[in-house]
């Protein structure tokens, strides 16, 4: 089968370290870490008393009042960074036909800050159930792909896919499979969360997942450093605008990038930790290379999922050293969560992003916050420690994994 090929023509980011796609790439360049005390609430009595929390956003500079409050602020953060997108791609609304225009978007957990909050008031009354009657519309993770298809009127296939932190990279490669197919023109892709709450800092707290590093917060997320302690939690949403290739060059479309290919795979093995051996990370970018149909050679940068958990970042770097061999000291790698703090179900949405402007601007971002090499790393290996580096960048790949075993990576090339 001949499958048609997509490019991306669109993108939208709202992250800690930057409310926009120029804001965004600029503090990737320097090394900005959005890690900061919570101010969401209270958290002196928790173990992690800070977070990767958007700053200076008001849902109410992009919506009515009385619209924001229908929502829960994963789906805020969602209809923000889709509607950046859309502009940037400058598609022919008017245009373009509905029915083959269509949103895919991803949430490892949706409202949680709704459920949170209906409960708590709940509990405090007298029993009886008096519940918002946008209680179950802001909660469910669906509602930002629907919101997004509301605004802008697309009637195409519209759903949310949830394997918690590779939501978003299932997003993008299922709304990549429709393109290839040729069963729609345009599909806007993504993902957003919103768990900087009480139950989300509290749940991952009693997991042990998150860093406890209160007294130095911007330090906290170190991937591959030697004495990292856990994940930072951050929150915010990345979109994409997904075309047709030859549909975007029939507009005048200007082209970011042109996804090639990706994979999905499970480890079925625990539903927290990663497999010992690395068996479903492997397999999953081998996918992902066979797909796009090319050599492992031919990739020259990976963003990592490298969420600064001690078993998490070793697995996936020696995952990395099986499949690309030798080849794997010739590329650049690095974890953007450094910066962010893990957007969870975002996650994907905001790498793919981050990949994609290092193909344009020949700039690696960093990871930043190494100090003490682990043992367990190879010295060889170009984990692009601390500060930006300058390279031509012609492939990336982009790898997301979450909890209950979900691998995924795409593979993203460069316009030409």
């Amino acid at each position: 089968m001949n499958f048609k090929r997509v490019v991306i023509t669109g993108i939208g980011a709202l992250t800690p370290i930057g409310n926009t796609i120029p804001e965004y790439w600029e503090g990737l360049k320097e090394g900005k870490s959005g890690a900061a005390p919570i101010t969401k609430f209270d958290a002196a009595l928790f173990k992690t008393k800070f977070a990767c929390e958007l700053k200076g956003f008001d849902p109410t500079n992009f919506m009515e009042r009385k619209e924001a409050r229908k929502m829960d602020p994963f789906a805020q953060y969602a209809l923000v960074a889709a509607d950046e997108a859309v502009k940037d791609s400058n598609l022919p609304l008017k245009a373009l036909d509905p029915d083959r225009v269509g949103v895919i978007w991803g949430s490892g957990i949706g409202g949680l800050t709704t459920f949170q909050e209906e409960v708590k008031s709940f509990a405090r009354g007298d029993g009886t159930p008096r519940f918002n009657p946008f209680f179950i519309p802001k909660m469910i993770p669906d509602l930002s792909a629907g919101h997004i298809s509301i605004k802008y009127g697309f009637r195409g296939p519209n759903y949310a896919t949830v394997s918690a932190c590779a939501s978003s990279t299932n997003s993008i490669y299922d709304a990549f499979t429709y393109l290839r197919l040729g069963k729609v023109d345009v599909m806007i892709t993504g993902g957003s969360e919103a768990a900087i709450c009480e139950a989300g800092v509290g749940g991952f707290n009693a997991m042990k997942a998150l860093s406890e590093r209160n007294d130095s917060p911007q330090t906290a997320s170190r991937p591959y450093d030697r004495d990292r302690d856990g994940f930072v939690l951050g929150e915010g949403a990345g979109a994409l605008v997904l075309e047709e290739y030859e549909y975007a060059k029939a507009r005048g479309a200007k082209i970011y990038g042109e996804i090639l290919g990706g994979g999905m795979t499970a480890d079925a093995y625990h539903i927290t930790a990663p497999h010992p051996e690395g068996a479903g990370i492997i397999q999953v970018m081998q996918l992902a290379l066979k797909d796009s149909g090319i050599k492992a050679s031919d990739v020259d940068y990976i963003n990592t999922h490298g969420t600064s958990t001690p078993l998490g970042d070793l697995g996936e770097i020696k995952a990395i050293e099986k499949v690309f061999g030798e080849h794997a000291f010739k590329m650049n790698i690095s974890s953007t969560k450094s910066m962010t703090g893990h957007l969870l179900g975002a996650a994907g949405a905001i790498e793919a992003i981050a990949c994609l402007l290092a193909l344009n601007e020949g700039i690696i971002p960093p990871t930043i916050n190494h100090f003490v090499d682990d043992a367990g790393l190879d010295p060889k290996l170009n984990l692009t420690f601390n500060k930006a580096q300058k390279r031509p960048v012609k492939i990336a790949l982009s790898n997301t994994f979450g909890f209950g075993g979900h691998n995924a990576s795409v593979i993203i090339k460069k316009a030409e």
